[in-house]
């Protein structure tokens, strides 16, 4: 049996509708981790889709309840063949986003799998259900062919990384020693181009908040009170428009990283950022001295998320009371989490704005991680791809979003290969969320490849 038997098996799996159909009854799950009704579907879909499926393949499991009152449930579950082997850990999560029902297009709906045409349309397909499927799959494929993994392999599905991961670093705190593995490889997010393989070894950081202007009880009559009480709005804009500049360049020294190494631009330098799956980017929008492609993975954006002030869809002759803005810095390794809020408390009081208060979100705080690009690991998982793909991956750094993979990397003290099986106009997190069943495809022979190469011996230890 050799690396191509693996290979055609999977295809197989695919091309007779296997895939199609596991992936039906995942999707089916309705697993929506925000909406506090659906918390019985997180446990159900680990004791029915995932518990059977792993312990069919030989894998130990393990159901734990989590750290974090209220939070969906943690499975763990190894197999292990070997003192002398190397252990990889894999990561998926079985929980969604809203289902946004009455959004989706006539035809379709979040919790039933359609496929039209080269599209697997339904909820989780993308995020993160049929991401887990193919790398389970690819394990399968391996122990079909070779009747053993040649590794030993640990896996982690949570449920409750749509609202922000709860209780999942405290859970890596308490479960160290179980979680021991040499690497993480997992799947999550897009590739750069649907037809080219992508591998990311981290992401930025993510942090949001709100602007806040509160003045005065009530609105007043613009016309009694125009030019005699300050307007929350207009204060607010202000205040907002010295964050960054008219091209949105950030102008806060603070929030200016100073990881943009050589070795990084390096590695960015051929990387495709504009694509026929996606809006056309601005070019004179952001970082003027960098390429659009550095600008998304090694720099911090600001964004203004949502703002508020009146009531939009009924204005009145009045001058408001209150503003809001919903803000988000995304950030790159560089960049002290620590003080990101308090270095935007000194801004907006350098520059007069005592009114504008800072309240930060519960939840939607991601620190930022990153491997070196000519790590070991990095260098061995994307031979392998290149291998099966007949071409070189697109290798970055770190995701320009975010995931909790600092939970792997500080934590578990893991290098972190993640490998997309998605593509960036896939409706991931709104309606009519879908995969292309090409990528797919694609995907199932790479991770079979991956696999396959791991338990061949001569992976990094």
């Amino acid at each position: 049996m050799t690396r191509q038997t693996a290979i055609e098996h999977i295809s197989t799996y695919f091309d007779e509708g296997r895939f199609q159909a596991d992936l039906a009854d995942l999707v089916a799950y309705e697993t929506e981790s925000q909406n506090p009704e659906q918390a019985p579907e997180l446990e159900r879909y680990l004791r029915q889709a995932m518990i059977p499926r792993l312990t069919g393949i030989g894998f130990e499991t393990h159901l734990h309840d989590n750290p974090a009152p209220g939070a969906g449930p943690i499975l763990v579950a190894q197999r292990h063949e070997g003192d002398d082997l190397p252990t990889v850990l894999i990561y998926g999560h079985g929980d969604v986003i809203r289902a946004q029902t009455d959004q989706w297009r006539d035809g379709l709906s979040p919790f039933r799998l359609t496929e039209e045409g080269d599209r697997l349309y339904g909820r989780g397909t993308a995020d993160n259900k049929g991401q887990h499927l193919i790398n389970l799959a690819g394990l399968e494929a391996v122990l079909k062919t070779r009747g053993k993994l040649g590794f030993n392999s640990k896996v982690v599905i949570e449920t409750g990384e749509e609202t922000g991961s709860p209780g999942l670093h405290a859970f890596f705190e308490q479960h160290r020693d179980e979680l021991r593995a040499d690497v993480l490889i997992a799947s999550d997010g897009p590739r750069l181009q649907p037809e080219t393989p992508t591998m990311f070894m981290g992401s930025r950081g993510g942090t949001s908040f709100d602007l806040v202007v509160d003045l005065r009880e009530g609105a007043h009559h613009s016309g009694n009170w125009g030019g005699l009480l300050a307007d929350p709005a207009m204060i607010l804009a202000q205040a907002l428009s010295t964050i960054t500049d008219k091209r949105g360049q950030i102008r806060l020294p603070e929030w200016r990283p100073d990881s943009l190494t050589d070795e990084i631009r390096t590695a960015l330098r051929d990387l495709p950022i504009d694509s026929s799956d996606g809006p056309a980017i601005d070019p004179d929008w952001g970082e003027e001295s960098l390429t659009p492609t550095e600008r998304a993975y090694g720099w911090n954006s600001f964004a203004i998320l949502a703002m508020k002030s009146g009531v939009p869809e009924a204005p009145v002759n009045a001058i408001s009371a209150h503003a809001r803005a919903t803000c988000q810095l995304r950030f790159v390794v560089g960049t002290d989490p620590e003080d990101v809020l308090p270095a935007l408390r000194r801004h907006l009081d350098a520059h007069g704005f005592h009114a504008v208060q800072i309240e930060q979100h519960d939840r939607g705080f991601f620190p930022a991680t990153r491997l070196n690009p000519d790590h070991p690991w990095v260098s061995f998982v994307a031979a392998s791809l290149e291998r099966t793909a007949g071409k070189a991956p697109h290798v970055l750094p770190n995701l320009a979003g975010s995931l909790p993979n600092d939970a792997f990397a500080d934590i578990l003290g893991l290098p972190t290969i993640w490998i997309p099986h998605s593509y960036r106009s896939c409706s991931q997190h709104a309606p009519n969320e879908h995969v292309l069943k090409p990528v797919c495809r694609d995907a199932l022979q790479l991770m079979a490849g991956v696999f396959w190469d791991i338990g061949a011996g001569g992976s990094p230890r």
